[in-house]
């Protein structure tokens, strides 16, 4: 079993008045945000409070791009030229990168969000724009992408370090991708089940699908959805339960295994 993983949440993602998540008690058990960059959700202070937030708690910073579809939460289709998704990553990342540097903090990686990284994750082309991007913004970012999917090799393609990530509240095809939400299956709602999950993606470097198929991976971060009403304490389960076999939690930052 791996001596050391990361666990991150998507969080800063209310708007103006709407809240969304518990971002201030998800922030004292992860190891890193993905901070939502203002198209999917999250504002200029909603992201200067997150970062704020994340100093606090010693947690690694990473912008969370997606489509600009606040409507939709990033979560609908929307179709966009190579060169659309480049200019839209590099536009939201900046957009973090400035809001981080009111507190001294830093972006150290970038994780797609919603359907942009479901899309990226079976369409090289996508992917490879989304590094492009990455790497065109800093060099020295970590591309946060999901295990068995196309975004890793394009990351590694362009230089990029790259942190493979399972979902503790997700579960997943025959393929490896992650069940699409209009399936009753696709999420894990129970702390405890979510525990069992990750534990054994972890202990065989693989994901389990629901249809019993086996397929390896990279375990280097888990994935607690901040806007679960369960993501408090599913985070908490999930991270006593990896500290109780003796498995460090670290940031991304501090992550060695992660190539």
């Amino acid at each position: 079993m791996a001596s050391e993983v990361n666990i991150n949440s998507d969080l800063g993602e209310s708007f103006g008045p709407w809240k969304m998540g518990n971002d201030t008690e998800v922030l004292k058990i992860v190891r890193s945000a993905n901070v939502a960059c203002g198209f999917h959700a999250g504002d200029p202070s909603v992201m200067a409070a997150t970062v704020k937030l994340c100093l606090d708690n010693g947690v690694s910073i990473g912008a969370h791009p997606g489509f600009q579809d606040l409507q939709g939460f990033g979560r609908r289709v929307i179709r966009m030229t190579e060169a659309e998704i480049e200019h839209s990553m590099a536009y939201q990342i900046g957009a973090l990168m400035g809001v981080a540097a009111l507190h001294g903090a830093k972006v150290t990686h970038v994780k797609p969000h919603g359907m942009m990284a479901n899309m990226s994750a079976e369409d090289e082309g996508l992917s490879a724009a989304i590094a492009r991007a990455i790497r065109a913004v800093d060099r020295n970012l970590i591309f946060l992408a999901q295990a068995v999917t196309a975004q890793i090799p394009a990351a590694r393609k362009a230089g990029l370090r790259v942190a493979e990530e399972v979902f503790a509240d997700r579960t997943y095809t025959d393929a490896g991708l992650l069940t699409p939400r209009r399936e009753k299956n696709a999420m894990i709602h129970d702390a405890a089940t979510s525990v069992a999950h990750v534990k054994r993606m972890i202990e065989e470097q693989a994901i389990f699908s629901t249809g019993g198929k086996k397929v390896p991976c990279q375990v280097d971060s888990v994935c607690v959805h901040g806007d679960e009403p369960t993501a408090v304490a599913t985070a908490r389960a999930v991270r006593q339960g990896l500290e109780a076999s003796q498995i460090r939690i670290v940031p991304l930052t501090e992550l060695r295994a992660m190539n």
